[in-house]
């Protein structure tokens, strides 16, 4: 059963990859803010995927997240995430990112629970 408290941690490393250089949302070579979302939001995601019936799964719908001091390469950077509240389908996460320096950004990220394939017959719709 899903409910408040599932938590979730994820790792990664900053290098030339996830820089704001190389993402193109700015010129310096810091962890990027896209870089931090899309840590956040797989590292929600990836905290509730057991709890989830089959075929179904979540998507992000909504954030709330300050990025609040930057992260050179060669640093690690921490996202914990913590579930705060479910209503039927929409999760509520409270998050936040650290380097080993502190905290760099935190927020809260909302996401839904879907069904795949309804999921993804109404987004294949907008083709037709």
């Amino acid at each position: 059963m899903l409910d408040v408290g599932v938590k979730g941690s994820s790792t990664v490393i900053v290098d030339e990859g996830n820089t704001a250089l190389a993402i193109g949302s700015g010129t310096l070579r810091v962890f990027a803010t896209p870089a931090m979302i899309a840590l956040v939001e797989s590292t929600a995601s990836r905290s509730v995927a057991p709890f989830l019936d089959e075929g179904s799964s979540t998507v992000g719908t909504h954030l709330d997240v300050a990025h609040t001091s930057a992260t050179p390469v060669g640093m690690e950077v921490v996202c914990e995430t913590e579930l705060i509240e479910v209503d039927r389908r929409r999760l509520v996460f409270s998050v936040v990112v650290r380097d080993a320096a502190g905290e760099i950004g935190s927020g809260t990220h909302e996401r839904f629970i879907v069904d795949n394939a309804k999921f993804m017959s109404k987004a294949e719709s907008k083709l037709e």
